[in-house]
């Protein structure tokens, strides 16, 4: 049993601190709080480097050579500077709720920064899911425009007039791979991220009875 549920458990059977008790288990869940919460925005950062150093490793690959070579540097540029500008916005962010919820002394304000935290993580994962769909997307309609050998594909699937059928297996095998990518992301946020948000809301919940 950690120090939070001994201190928590002597306050409400009144037999220590009777009158420090209360303010000693706000100061405990200030200080994992604003732990919590440091910790979103350091492993924010990591994910961010992890990610970058991946692309960076990928840079001289055969798909980014072939990649390369269509000349879409209008179309890739706006996506990844845009998802830069998003990224850093999530930054800033993490950042401030850190630096609100290590300065504050009111339960009330604390509670109000974990639910702010909280609804920031959830966006910040939802954001990364979408831009993911979005980028696939993208990527499927650039190889079927540009690739040689999948141009052949769909000419000879509209020459037959059986072109539904094509797109009918690439609709299916994109939802596929979306599905495949969703469920390992959503694993690897709730291993880096869920557990935080975990902690969060059972302070979150031990600050309400503290309050009633």
């Amino acid at each position: 049993m950690d120090e939070l549920e001994i201190l928590k458990k002597d306050w409400q059977k009144n037999q220590k601190f009777p009158k420090l008790s209360k303010k000693e288990i706000y100061r405990l869940l200030h200080k994992k709080s604003s732990s919590v919460v440091k910790w979103i925005f350091i492993l924010s950062i990591i994910e961010f480097c992890f990610w970058t150093f991946i692309s960076l490793l990928v840079k001289d690959s055969e798909v980014q050579k072939r990649l390369d070579g269509y000349d879409i540097d209008h179309v890739i540029m706006p996506l990844i500077i845009s998802g830069y500008i998003i990224l850093a916005y999530f930054f800033v962010a993490f950042y401030k709720n850190y630096k609100k919820i290590s300065s504050m002394d009111s339960v009330k304000l604390l509670m109000k920064n974990i639910l702010n935290t909280r609804k920031t993580v959830k966006h910040y994962v939802l954001f990364n899911l979408i831009f993911l769909y979005i980028s696939i997307i993208i990527g499927i309609i650039i190889e079927v425009s540009n690739n040689v050998d999948l141009k052949l594909i769909t000419a000879k699937f509209t020459e037959t007039a059986d072109y539904f059928i094509l797109y009918g297996i690439v609709a299916i095998l994109t939802l596929l791979m979306m599905v495949l990518l969703t469920g390992i992301l959503l694993g690897f946020y709730y291993l880096v991220y869920g557990l935080l948000l975990k902690r969060l809301k059972k302070n979150y919940k031990v600050l309400q009875e503290l309050e009633q």
